[in-house]
């Protein structure tokens, strides 16, 4: 069967070569095509693909370098946000702890505030009362004498009356 084959496509190429023209020339012409499509290939490599190639290399190391330019401006910035959240929670705790401070401190002077006035009123109370139990004792000494004195007029008419 191979030799059959054989038969059959060199019988292909002896018609082909026979008429001229045909699908399978095997002449000087396919050669030259061969030639003038790898000068072609050399003038194309040489003017586009080349140049595009070097530009495409080009973009791709600038797109690489930009990235890595992001990614570290990113890590940068994340790291950075994380010192300022980390600051902005120092202050708050400072904040807080000021408030509670001053808080305290407030309270402290109010009850402080509310103790010395709570002395002043009581030592008031205390005055006062001693004003009046000295009120007290002058009306009751001078009720006393007035009491003497009455009797002593009473028992006098009585005395006098009875005389």
């Amino acid at each position: 069967m191979l030799n059959g084959l054989n038969g059959l496509i060199l019988f292909a190429i002896e018609t082909a070569a026979e008429e001229g023209g045909g699908l399978f020339d095997l002449d000087a012409t396919l050669p030259l095509m061969a030639i003038q499509f790898l000068i072609l290939a050399a003038l194309l490599n040489a003017i586009f693909y080349k140049p595009l190639g070097q530009a495409i290399d080009d973009r791709d190391a600038y797109v690489r370098s930009t990235r890595a330019n992001a990614q570290e401006r990113l890590a940068k910035a994340e790291r950075l946000a994380q010192e300022y959240e980390q600051s902005l929670a120092d202050t708050r705790r400072q904040a807080r702890s000021v408030v509670e401070d001053a808080q305290a401190e407030a309270q402290k002077q109010a009850a402080q505030s509310i103790s010395e006035a709570q002395q002043e009123a009581q030592a008031q109370r205390e005055a006062t009362q001693k004003q009046l139990d000295e009120e007290k004792q002058a009306a009751l000494s001078q009720l006393e004498q007035q009491v003497e004195q009455l009797s002593q007029q009473i028992l006098d008419k009585l005395l006098g009356a009875a005389v």
